[in-house]
């Protein structure tokens, strides 16, 4: 059994998960600090690939990062690579669809933090970089770690946005969800389901490991209360 795409998946997940948690925190935490309507129009704005199908997603990056586009074209002669019909083209697609599940997650986390535990770093001396990595992102960590294993999972089942910016090349570009529709399309049902199986197998993972985060933090609350 070729398991290329279980391993391309994974490092593509891997990778974009990695780039927004860290892009989706910062986001979330400058954000909530902005004016209610620039806060609300960028909000709508960054959350929007959410609820967008993943495919116009796909279609707009391709408008984007596509080799006669503005970025892409620019790339191409610049560096010589192209940004699509790549095995890492897939990690601009899944790192735009992830992101608003990090991003509103973070931002809920923080929304709910104790404000009343800044202010006291505050009174001690402690800069607004300390407060914010040795009391809120403490404060914050479940939600944020739920929120990190969420987007990888979506990460790893992506596969409209992916279809459409790296396409389907076995051994270069395949994925698990691509491997599942090609094999599907060509009549391969016991290969398609196998990698069904895997990708539920992983789903239940990832969702166990999520309610026992949320489980840990209700703990903690009680704890507190």
């Amino acid at each position: 059994m070729d398991w290329f795409p279980f391993l391309n998946s994974l490092r593509i997940a891997g990778i974009s998960t990695f780039a927004v948690f860290f892009l989706g925190i910062f986001a979330a935490y400058y954000i909530a600090r902005l004016p209610r309507v620039l806060k609300g129009v960028l909000d709508v704005f960054l959350t929007l690939p959410l609820v967008l199908p993943p495919t116009v997603v796909g279609y707009l990056l391709l408008r984007v990062l596509g080799p006669k586009r503005l970025i892409g074209s620019w790339v191409l002669a610049t560096f010589g690579l192209k940004m699509t019909m790549t095995w890492w083209s897939a990690i601009f697609a899944t790192t735009v669809v992830i992101f608003p599940l990090m991003y509103r997650t973070a931002r809920g986390a923080f929304e709910a933090f104790d404000e009343t535990l800044a202010w006291s770093g505050k009174t001690l001396g402690m800069s607004n970089s300390a407060i914010f990595w040795r009391i809120r992102m403490p404060a914050c960590r479940q939600g944020i770690l739920a929120g990190t294993v969420l987007a990888f999972a979506r990460a790893l089942g992506e596969y409209g946005a992916t279809s459409m910016l790296a396409g389907y090349t076995p051994g270069r570009t395949a994925t698990i969800s691509t491997t599942v529709y090609q094999l599907w399309r060509t009549n391969d049902d016991r290969g398609a389901m196998t990698w069904v199986l895997i990708n539920i197998g992983i789903s239940a993972l990832v969702l166990l490991a999520v309610n026992l985060l949320e489980k840990k933090q209700r703990d903690t609350e009680r704890g507190v209360a």
